[in-house]
C-alpha cells in the first residue's frame, strides 16, 4: 500500500505541476482498500482454515476539452498491492453529439451492450479446475487483441427513444504456438434500449461477436456468441437475467476446442436504508475436445450465491457473502472443486 500512495503523490504532484505550468489534462483519481476473512469447504471435507483477503486498487481518469469541444480522456489503474502492477486504459473521444469513440485497449460493443445484473458481492469463491472448461459469464467469448476500436452511438440513436447501438473491431498480429490460440480479427456490434414500463424502468441488452483465430488447426474460431439480458428497477427492486450461447476456443492452457457452450444468469438485489441485499446465480455448459478435434463430454458449473452490504460510513461498507458451487468435469462430478465459501470483510472507498 506505501508503494501505491507513493505512486499517487508522485502522479498527483507532476500532474499538478503540469497544470500550473501549461494548464494540462484534467485528472481525478479514486480506489479502493478490502480487508476481510474468507473460508471454503469442499468435497464434504473438513473446512480449510481461515484465509486473509487483502486487496487495494488505485485509479486515475485524465481527460481535457479542445476547442473544438471534443473531450479527450483515458485511465491509468494501480492494482495488486505489493507489485504496482500498472494497467493503463486506452483513448475515449467524446465527441458534441454524445457519440464516443475508443482507440487502443477499445474493448468490444458485443460485452459494453449487456444489461446490469445484481450479483452477489464478497471475495468468497471455489476454483475450478483447469479441465472444466464450462464459461462463467454472458461475455465468455469476448475476445481481440489491443488494436482495434469501439464506437458508441449517443442516446435516442435514429430518433428512437432510449436506443444506444455500437460496434468495434479488432485486429491483431498475434504468432501461431502450439497448443495456443490467440484472437487474431474480431468484430462485434450490440445494443441497449431502455424504456419504462410504469413505474418499472427496464433496459434490454443484446450483442454479437466473432474473432478468428491465429490457430490454423483450430476447427472453431476464437468466439462466437450472442448475449441477450435484461433488467428491471422498480423502486428499490433490481431485478435481471441474462443468456449466451456459441462456440469457440478456451483461453486456458493448454488451449482447447469448446463447443456448444451457453451461460444463463440471474440475479436480484434490494436495497433498505442503508443495508443491500443480493442474490444471484448462473449456470455454464460446454463440451471440449483438443485443438482440431469436435468438443465431446459435458463440463458444467453452476453456482449460487448471496451476500448482505452495509454502509457503515461515507465510503465505508461491510460485506457478508456466502457461495455454493458445483462443478462437473466430463460429466463427473469434482468434488475437490465444489462446495460452499464464505466471506465476511469491510471496504473502504475513496
Amino acid at each position: 500500500m506505501k508503494k501505491e500512495l507513493l505512486i499517487a503523490s508522485a502522479l498527483t504532484a507532476s500532474f499538478g505541476l503540469a497544470n500550473v505550468a501549461e494548464a494540462g489534462a484534467n485528472v481525478s483519481y479514486s480506489g479502493s482498500v478490502t480487508r476481510g476473512v474468507t473460508q471454503d469447504d469442499v468435497g464434504g471435507a473438513v473446512a480449510t482454515g481461515h484465509t486473509a483477503v487483502t486487496t487495494a486498487e488505485l485509479s486515475f481518469a485524465i481527460d481535457q476539452t479542445t476547442d473544438s469541444g471534443v473531450k479527450w480522456s483515458t485511465s491509468l489503474s494501480v492494482v495488486d498491492e505489493g507489485t504496482a502492477e500498472g494497467d493503463a486504459g486506452g483513448l475515449t473521444l467524446t465527441f458534441t453529439d454524445g457519440s464516443t469513440l475508443d482507440l487502443i485497449e477499445a474493448g468490444s460493443a458485443f460485452g459494453g451492450a449487456i444489461a446490469s445484473i445484481p450479483a452477489a458481492g464478497g471475495s468468497q469463491g471455489i476454483t475450478n479446475t483447469s479441465t472444466n472448461n464450462a464459461p462463467g459469464d454472458l461475455d465468455w467469448a469476448d475476445a481481440s487483441d489491443a488494436v482495434g476500436f469501439d464506437w458508441g452511438s449517443a442516446a435516442d440513436f435514429g430518433g428512437i427513444d432510449g436506443l444506444t447501438i455500437g460496434v468495434s473491431a479488432a485486429f491483431g498480429n498475434d504468432t501461431y504456438t502450439a497448443n495456443s490460440a490467440g484472437a487474431e480479427t474480431t468484430y462485434s456490434a450490440g445494443l441497449t434500449y431502455a424504456a419504462d414500463a410504469g413505474d418499472t424502468a427496464v433496459t434490454v441488452g443484446a450483442g454479437m461477436i466473432t474473432a478468428s483465430t491465429d490457430n490454423n488447426v483450430a476447427l472453431n474460431e476464437q468466439g462466437n456468441s450472442v448475449a441477450v439480458s435484461i433488467s428491471a428497477v422498480t423502486g428499490n427492486l433490481t431485478l435481471g437475467a441474462g443468456y449466451s450461447n456459441g462456440d469457440g476456443i478456451s483461453t486456458k492452457s493448454p488451449a482447447v476446442e469448446i463447443d456448444s457452450v451457453s451461460w444463463s444468469e440471474a440475479g436480484a438485489k434490494y436495497v433498505s436504508g442503508d443495508m443491500t441485499m443480493t442474490v444471484s446465480g448462473g449456470a455454464g455448459k460446454a463440451a471440449d475436445g483438443a485443438l482440431g478435434a469436435q468438443g465431446g463430454g459435458s463440463d458444467e458449473t453452476r453456482s449460487v450465491s448471496g451476500s448482505i452490504a452495509y454502509t457503515v460510513a461515507d465510503g465505508i461498507s461491510a460485506t457478508f457473502g456466502y457461495t455454493d458451487v458445483d462443478n462437473t468435469n466430463d460429466g463427473t462430478s469434482i468434488p475437490s472443486n465444489s462446495g460452499s465459501s464464505w466471506y465476511v470483510g469491510a471496504t473502504v472507498s475513496f
